[in-house]
C-alpha cells in the first residue's frame, strides 16, 4: 500500500479530494483549467498532499451543469449498453418521459444524453430506480471502491412449491443466513438487513452490489425471486414515480 507521502497523480488526487471523476479531472488538467502551486499543470503529473490545487471558475460552471437523472427503469430494459437485442435505459430518457410531478425546475435539452452514464445496475427483470449521471462525484459515491451507500428493495419470493404466505413455510434460521453468513464469488457478503414487508415480500437493505446479488443469495436458502423492485438509494426514495418516467435529482437534493 502506498504511503501517504507518496506522489499520485493529479487526476487520482483530484478524485480523492472530491472534485471531480478521474475522466473530468484529465479534461479540466487538458483543457488548462487546473493549477497547481500556481504552476499550469501538465497531464500525467504527480503530486503531494502538500500540493496547492486550484480550478478554473469554468470548469466549476461545466459542473454546475450536470445532471443526474432518476429513472424509474421497467423490465425488458439493461442499465448499460445495449446487449443480446436489449435497449439500454438510457433510450428512455427523452422530454415525453419526463415525469410532469419532477419539482427540480429542469428542463431537458440533447447535451444532457452526452455522458449520462449508469451509477450502478439494475438486472433486466428487475425494476425501479435507477440513476444515470454525468458527474463523476456521484458515480464515484454511488459505486466508488469504497462505497457504502444503502440501496433498498422489495422483493416477491416463492418457497418451493409455496407461492402463497411463503413467510410461514420459510425457516427463520435460513433468514437469519440472508442477513449475514453467505457468500457469492468466494467472497464472504456483508451484513444485510433482511425483514419480511409481508407474507410474500421481503425487504432487503444492502450496502454492496454485486451482479444478480439478490437473486443469488435468495437461491442459496431455497427462495425464488418473482419479482424485483428497488426503492431507494441512500437519501433518494423512487416514492411516486411512474415506471418508464424520470425526474431529475433536485439541485437541494443528496444522497
Amino acid at each position: 500500500m502506498s504511503d501517504a507521502q507518496d506522489p499520485v497523480r493529479l487526476n487520482k488526487r483530484m478524485a480523492e479530494l472530491g472534485l471531480c471523476s478521474r475522466r473530468e479531472a484529465d479534461e479540466w488538467i487538458e483543457r488548462g483549467w487546473v493549477r497547481v502551486n500556481g504552476a499550469a499543470a501538465p497531464m500525467g503529473l504527480k503530486v503531494l498532499p502538500q500540493d496547492r490545487i486550484e480550478v478554473d471558475p469554468k470548469a466549476r460552471g461545466q459542473q454546475a451543469a450536470q445532471v443526474t437523472i432518476l429513472l424509474h427503469k421497467p423490465v425488458g430494459y439493461v442499465s448499460g449498453q445495449a446487449e443480446d437485442g436489449h435497449e439500454p435505459a438510457v433510450m428512455l430518457i427523452n422530454p415525453r418521459t419526463h415525469w410532469k410531478g419532477d419539482g427540480s425546475g429542469l428542463r431537458f435539452t440533447p447535451t444532457q444524453l452526452r455522458g449520462l452514464a449508469p451509477a450502478g445496475r439494475l438486472d433486466i427483470d428487475s425494476v425501479g430506480l435507477l440513476v444515470l449521471t454525468q458527474d463523476g462525484r456521484i458515480a464515484r459515491q454511488l459505486i466508488g471502491e469504497d462505497s457504502g451507500m444503502e440501496k433498498e428493495y422489495l422483493v416477491r419470493v416463492a418457497y418451493g412449491a409455496v407461492n402463497t404466505n411463503p413467510q410461514a413455510a420459510f425457516p427463520p434460521e435460513q433468514l437469519q443466513k440472508l442477513r449475514h453468513g453467505l457468500s457469492l464469488d468466494g467472497q464472504p457478503l456483508k451484513r444485510a438487513q433482511v425483514d419480511w414487508q409481508n407474507p410474500e415480500q421481503l425487504r432487503f437493505v444492502l450496502t454492496e452490489g454485486k451482479k444478480r446479488q439478490i437473486r443469488r443469495m435468495c437461491e442459496l436458502v431455497g427462495l425464488k425471486v418473482v419479482g424485483l423492485k428497488r426503492i431507494r438509494i441512500g437519501r433518494v426514495v423512487l416514492g411516486h414515480l411512474p415506471q418508464g418516467q424520470w425526474r431529475y435529482l433536485a439541485p437541494g437534493e443528496r444522497f
